[in-house]
């Protein structure tokens, strides 16, 4: 039997990086999530110096709860314990970070900055060599 080669974050996540501040409505941030075609928003403080990060799924129980996405604010929903990946991390653990924090998608860091996101989706993709879809033409 022949082992595969492990297979990095860096050759899974997404160099999308959707950055927005705190003050982003939730109708803000989901607009921008669409418009780009990601999950995810890193939020970025400049009074804490943190990072976090706002989900689709934040955005759909904020709704779900019937708050109004045009004044509920990205700090209040925004995950801030967040667990960062390396890019020289290993598939296998980040799915095993994500699987241990019940979560779907990883900040991932390069000498202290933002350099990506990577999801389980991500992950899926890469391991069953699933290419991702090209985006839609408007027209």
């Amino acid at each position: 039997m022949t082992l595969s080669p492990p297979m990095f974050v860096r050759d899974a996540m997404s160099s999308v990086v959707l950055t927005i501040g705190p003050a982003h409505t939730l109708r803000q941030a989901a607009r921008l999530m669409s418009a780009r075609r990601v999950g995810s928003a890193i939020v970025l403080d400049p009074d804490t110096s943190g990072l976090g990060i706002l989900t689709e799924r934040d955005v759909l129980n904020s709704l779900g709860a019937g708050e109004d996405p045009d004044r509920e604010r990205a700090h209040a929903h925004t995950t801030s314990d967040v667990v960062f990946a390396a890019p020289q991390w290993t598939l296998d653990e980040a799915a095993h970070a994500m699987a241990r924090g019940g979560f779907r998608h990883l900040i991932v860091l390069d000498a202290g900055d933002p350099v990506g996101v990577v999801s389980v989706r991500d992950i899926i993709r890469c391991w069953t060599g699933a290419r991702r879809p090209a985006p839609a033409l408007a027209g």
